[in-house]
């Protein structure tokens, strides 16, 4: 368990940022994170295959760190082989969205919501990866600071079968909603640049059916429920902060990142309000940490 401690410990301070500290680091790790994988775990056994895990929350909500230290604990404490990989590495190219802008609506060309990602690339690679005759998989990289998805040669290559996938992604395991519900528009965005509702409604049937198709390969979903919406804005606005200090490639201004919130905000909503429909509630607090985790 030392091993694990210190391996974990390193995580989170290589995580942290002068702005934003982990709260109760070793608290967090002994009533949240082990007793969680250790039910994850006995899943896993009982079903005695390959176990896709699907974690859903908001931006910023931290999904990739949760990613990360689930892989931690099953890799030092269970032995066991995790691959994870996220929803946005399968966004489609800036060529193919630009062509969809052209066709379908301009908002299209904005990547983010369901009928911007390959979902054949995506629903392919995990057919793959569950193959009793495994063979090697690619899995693809998209690079946000270009807004386009990298050469072949550069994406993540997964030699051996995992034991569990962690698929991550703000939109995994979000339902469609009724076409009543789409009338009202929910900001300025959908009311001045989707009058029609061109945007909203290919969305919404995106979401009914290709991407429906992949969630049903998805065993359990964790959803990570924040406060409210305006914590999306925050912890978004602190993870693009984040990528400035690390990163000397593009990024996006708060203005900008404002209006890039507005693509995310009905699909968003709509998964934080029946959150009770997904199998493992993760609740996290004001001060970004695990609050409460529910069966």
């Amino acid at each position: 368990m030392s091993k694990l401690k210190k391996i974990y410990l390193k995580f989170i301070k290589n995580q942290e940022s002068t702005s934003e500290k982990f709260q109760e680091k070793q608290r967090q790790l002994n009533f949240f994170y082990l007793p969680f994988c250790k039910k994850l775990f006995e899943l896993y056994t009982l079903k005695n295959r390959t176990l896709i895990l699907g974690l859903s929350g908001g931006q910023g909500s931290g999904k990739s760190t949760i990613s990360q230290i689930l892989k931690i604990i099953f890799q030092s404490v269970y032995n066991l082989n995790v691959v994870i990989f996220s929803i946005d590495d399968f966004y489609k190219t800036a060529l193919e969205r630009k062509k969809l802008a052209r066709l379908i609506h301009p908002l299209f060309m904005t990547r983010g919501v369901p009928g911007t990602h390959d979902t054949k690339i995506l629903y392919k690679t995990i057919k793959n990866l569950l193959k009793k005759n495994f063979k090697a998989v690619r899995i693809p990289k998209f690079d946000k600071s270009i807004d386009d998805r990298l050469k072949t040669k550069n994406w993540q290559k997964i030699k051996k079968k995992p034991d569990i996938i962690i698929f991550e992604g703000w939109c995994v395991g979000a339902k469609a909603q009724k076409q009543k519900e789409l009338i009202k528009p929910l900001n300025i965005l959908e009311k001045y640049e989707d009058t029609k509702l061109t945007w909203r409604k290919k969305v919404n049937n995106e979401l009914k059916t290709s991407y429906q198709k992949i969630y049903d390969l998805v065993d359990k979903i964790i959803y990570l429920k924040v406060p409210n919406f305006k914590y999306v804005l925050k912890w978004r606005l602190l993870q693009e902060k984040k990528l400035r200090l690390k990163n000397k490639k593009k990024t996006m201004s708060n203005k900008q990142i404002k209006k890039f919130i507005m693509f995310y905000e009905r699909v968003t909503k709509t998964m934080s309000k029946n959150y009770k429909n997904y199998d493992f509630i993760i609740t996290i607090d004001k001060k970004h940490k695990i609050k409460s985790v529910q069966y």
